[in-house]
């Protein structure tokens, strides 16, 4: 039987399964990154992914674990992808309060408003070349997902495919931030290693609902 709430076990179970599928590729995320980028993404979201996996043991609520683990990714992973994660999860706890169990709606007005932190922060839109471009349609599709009578797992693979065909209209597109933007039209022709690191939290999420 597939999950109904996303409890603080299966959470930790995604930030552990989010931070495998970053080790797994990190390779991969540092090759899209050497292309437009400093050639680092790979190799920081594995650290820092990997301190995260070091704390989930210590929350007993919701807010507690998302807070610590964003904290712990502004803290270890360089460049710009570490702020912006860490404000994705920690403005996500701060949604939450200090609850053990989230509902699918409940889980997903926290995914809103943690990528309406992290757009705030890195004052980013639509078409600009960055994790924004997965996240967006991900979000989107988990919250119609939801609205259609879906639930957890459907929402979480109708999100993924979003994500993953966002990241994909990423490869031709110009940058218009971070370093990517310096190259201006040489910067068309490369998937976005940011939005793709971002759709592998989907591809956790769907592993762990099953």
């Amino acid at each position: 039987m597939s999950a109904t709430e996303l409890t603080l076990d299966l959470l930790a179970a995604w930030l552990r399964r989010y931070a495998e599928l970053v080790g797994d590729q990190k390779a991969y995320l540092t090759e899209l990154d050497s292309a437009i980028g400093d050639a680092d993404h790979g190799a920081n979201m594995a650290r820092g992914t990997a301190a995260v996996v070091e704390h989930l043991d210590e929350a007993n609520t919701v807010d507690a674990l998302l807070k610590k683990a964003g904290m712990t990714l502004v803290s270890t992973v360089g460049g710009t992808a570490g702020p912006l994660y860490g404000t994705l999860l920690m403005r996500m706890g701060m949604n939450t309060g200090a609850v053990t169990e989230l509902s699918p709606q409940e889980f997903a007005t926290a995914l809103r408003a943690g990528l309406d932190g992290l757009i705030a922060r890195g004052k980013t839109e639509l078409g600009d070349k960055t994790m924004v471009d997965a996240l967006t349609p991900g979000l989107d599709a988990f919250d119609k997902a939801l609205a259609d009578g879906g639930d957890l797992a459907a929402a979480a693979k109708a999100a993924q495919a979003a994500a993953a065909a966002g990241r994909d209209a990423t490869e031709p597109m110009i940058a218009r931030k971070g370093r990517a933007s310096y190259l201006g039209e040489r910067s068309r022709g490369h998937l976005d290693p940011g939005a793709t690191s971002a759709v592998l939290l989907f591809d956790a999420l769907v592993d762990v609902l099953g």
